[in-house]
């Protein structure tokens, strides 16, 4: 999905200086909340059992 540069990354209105690059603050908080809420991820490689807590206290 293309944008152009000075289009919200959200909706798609033309962007305002004060809310840069959003188009209102109501889309700026939008995007917090997504973050927050872990709507946005980055994608990483599952990490295994012992990599995560050790190998010690294994059986």
């Amino acid at each position: 999905m293309s944008r152009k540069a000075n289009q919200c990354p959200l909706c798609g209105k033309p962007q305002v200086v004060e809310s840069k690059p959003f188009c209102s603050q109501g889309c700026k908080d939008r995007d917090l909340l997504k973050w927050l809420d872990e709507g946005y991820r980055v994608p990483a490689p599952l990490a295994e059992y012992e990599d995560s807590f050790g190998s010690e206290g294994a059986d």
